[in-house]
């Protein structure tokens, strides 16, 4: 038996499974902006896209395979591909290299995109191709849609897997840093993958108005492109924790020194958000003092300029006090 076809049991598995997903999505509010994703997640076939994945056990990964001839084994497959959890795809050396986000993560970011009808969409990290098939399932053409990722593997894979799903967007190998120029332009670019800055040739490749949404130091940068040089945005108050883009903006940074931080900074998300986000511009010391001047604030209040070959973040002001340089 093939993972892509299921027995009858299975198939019903499935089916609920995918009903008990929505369910709990739409208890997380994820798609309140745009219900019209509900469809999408409700139609597409999550378990299509991850016929096998790891799930992290003492010592290190155990994986799950839905072609295993053990039927209960199959049966933890498949209800694990319709958890409201990340899974991890791909692994290399024992490090995680791709992996399928948390659905209700996915439907946030995708109804927060504010897709419309007709739009033309760039997805910057192509994983195991579902949230390309959500997308090509909510604007109803699949040529609507492009997904770019660095590695052969996971770009070969996604297509085998959306074309079992019925579906078959551009998938194009290659820096996702660099965009797609001979796809574009695009009215709208969401990256699966967290990037230290925001790529230049990713505004010259949108139309004017075009949104772009990206993990960028554990949050979610909402920008609005002005024009083809230009773009700004606040970041949405959702936390949000991606494998980092591999190729032109995807440096590991260095770890931090939080020696002279008090305790309860330490282990404050929000407190590791700005040390994040002003890494390279401000000490551990000198951001712990900010945040309890600032009162804390929320992620909400920081934004990003991009501009040219240059791009900065900010808190309250993109003009204001605080303003700090992003990685070239």
């Amino acid at each position: 038996m093939g993972a892509h076809a299921l027995d009858r049991g299975l198939e019903d598995l499935a089916a609920s499974g995918r009903q008990a997903l929505v369910r709990r999505i739409d208890a997380t509010g994820a798609w309140d902006a745009d219900p019209v994703w509900r469809e999408a997640f409700a139609a597409v076939p999550r378990h299509l896209f991850v016929p096998y994945y790891y799930v992290g056990v003492r010592g290190g990964y155990e994986r799950r395979w839905g072609e295993t001839p053990d039927p209960d084994a199959r049966e933890n497959w498949l209800r694990g591909a319709y958890a409201d959890a990340p899974l991890a795809t791909r692994l290399r050396d024992g490090d995680l290299v791709s992996s399928s986000s948390q659905p209700s993560l996915m439907a946030r970011m995708l109804a927060e995109l504010r897709v419309r009808d007709g739009d033309r969409v760039l997805e910057i990290g192509t994983g195991s191709g579902y949230n390309a098939a959500l997308l090509a399932h909510r604007l109803g053409d699949d040529g609507l849609v492009t997904t770019i990722d660095l590695d052969p593997e996971i770009t070969e894979s996604a297509r085998r897997h959306l074309a079992a799903a019925g579906h078959r967007p551009a998938v194009v190998t290659g820096d996702g840093a660099r965009g797609v120029p001979e796809r574009a332009p695009f009215d709208r670019i969401v990256a699966t993958c967290a990037l230290t800055s925001v790529p230049p040739a990713w505004l010259a490749q949108c139309n004017p108005g075009a949104r772009i949404l990206a993990p960028l130091a554990t949050g979610l940068i909402a920008l609005t492109v002005h024009d083809g040089g230009h773009a700004e945005g606040h970041f949405l108050p959702t936390p949000a924790y991606f494998v980092p883009l591999r190729g032109g903006t995807g440096s590991r940074p260095e770890p931090v020194d939080l020696d002279a931080v008090p305790d309860h900074a330490r282990g404050d998300e929000l407190f590791g958000f700005l040390l994040a986000l002003t890494r390279g511009s401000l000490d551990a010391q000198e951001a712990y003092v900010l945040w309890e001047r600032e009162g804390r604030p929320r992620r909400e209040r920081y934004g990003v300029t991009a501009g040219g070959e240059r791009g900065w973040a900010w808190l309250d002001d993109p003009e204001g006090p605080y303003a700090w340089p992003l990685p070239a």
